[in-house]
């Protein structure tokens, strides 16, 4: 499988090196705490990324904002240009909900269970939402890897997360950041006020911001309103970074890039009958799908097929296969049944929809990610001590 990634431009994450799941673990252990961490050697993750040691450690996620999205428009964000400290891969697939699962966790996918923007709820066979959490079971049953904010916190470091008062609590908060004092903050600057406050004492603070995501969705990466979204955000955080107190610094990442869908091959599962047959489920998103079978069927005589429909628009793998390419990392047998019994990892800028279980709105979106192209698996590294 890892030649076929190859192949058509596709690469494995870096599991276990200069990976999303390396920050948080880097964090604690630069302010002391790095042995309240479990699953992972945050000393190693610290040394590896480069994190120096602190009084406070600010870490910002901005969501979607891959590198190469941010070196082609270097121009409007000079201040986050400056501080580029290398660059480091987020998990497959490339999307927020797994993504914010390996930076809460330190863990891939295939041990959180957080496998997609939707997945296969295997108590119900139908499909749940990992972002709105509609369709899924209690999350602490859903993902039951230590959330390192919470081993933080336990550990008796000050933990402090800023976001939007709607995230309080959620499904996706409580699998993948749950832990220490949430502050609800509607706008960037008020999270930097908040931040700021925060910093001034021992500890760890986490910050999302997601307008540049919504926007890349909605307008696509390459417009005038994804640029505004990343000039906001460099001026925000330019801000911070002069005025954090001393002996604290600030580690700005991204949880996935984003391309563009425009002039790319799509397909309708609901209208190629090679593609229909014997699938009953489609989860994932457009650009990493799994595919759940009707019973009896041969994962491999369908991904064979779907390969044949595709070409080299993607790589179409069984379970298995994914198992030994460790596509999602080491999977634990109990995350089995969230995981395809064919998986679709596509390449350019294809896509493939079901208009089935998917709606007109989101089969519309012109910004898209999920899969292992350079612009959406790589993610920057910012760093301001």
């Amino acid at each position: 499988m890892i030649d076929a990634l190859r192949a058509v431009g596709l690469r494995l994450p870096d599991y276990g090196g200069r990976e999303l799941g390396a920050v948080m673990p880097a964090a604690f252990d630069a302010v002391g705490a790095g042995d309240a961490v479990t699953g992972r050697d945050a000393g190693a993750d610290r040394r590896r990324l480069g994190l120096p040691r602190a009084r406070h450690v600010v870490v910002v996620l901005l969501d979607g904002l891959g590198h190469h999205l941010l070196e082609a428009r270097r121009g409007h964000a000079p201040f986050l240009r400056s501080i580029e400290s290398g660059t480091i891969t987020t998990g497959y697939p490339s999307t927020t909900a797994s993504a914010l699962a390996l930076l809460g966790t330190g863990q891939p996918a295939g041990r959180t269970g957080m496998t997609g923007y939707s997945a296969r709820n295997p108590r119900t066979g139908t499909l749940a939402n990992l972002v709105s959490w509609e369709g899924a079971y209690p999350p602490e049953e859903w993902q039951r890897q230590p959330g390192i904010l919470q081993q933080g916190a336990d550990a008796g470091v000050a933990v402090t997360t800023l976001g939007q008062r709607r995230f309080a609590g959620s499904g996706l908060t409580q699998a993948a950041l749950h832990g220490g004092t949430f502050v609800g903050a509607e706008t960037l600057s008020e999270r930097i006020e908040v931040a700021l406050r925060a910093a001034r004492k021992p500890g760890v603070s986490y910050c999302y911001w997601g307008e540049i995501d919504a926007a890349g969705h909605k307008h696509g990466w390459e417009s005038d309103q994804w640029v505004a979204a990343l000039e906001d955000a460099d001026r925000e955080l330019q801000i911070l970074a002069r005025s954090l107190p001393r002996g604290a610094s600030m580690v700005v990442t991204a949880d996935h890039g984003m391309i563009d869908t425009t002039g790319g091959r799509v397909w309708n599962v609901e209208d190629v009958p090679a593609l229909r047959d014997s699938v009953d489920l489609v989860a994932g998103e457009p650009r990493a799908l799994h595919l759940h079978l009707t019973p009896g069927a041969d994962p491999t005589a369908v991904a064979l097929r779907w390969q044949d429909v595709i070409g080299e628009s993607g790589v179409v793998a069984t379970r298995d296969q994914a198992r030994q390419a460790e596509l999602f990392g080491v999977m634990d047998p109990e995350v089995d049944d969230r995981i395809g019994d064919v998986v679709v990892a596509m390449a350019s800028n294809a896509t493939i929809v079901d208009s089935r279980t998917q709606s007109e709105r989101s089969r519309a979106l012109i910004g898209v990610h999920g899969s292992l192209t350079p612009m959406e698996l790589d993610v920057p590294l910012l760093m301001v001590s």
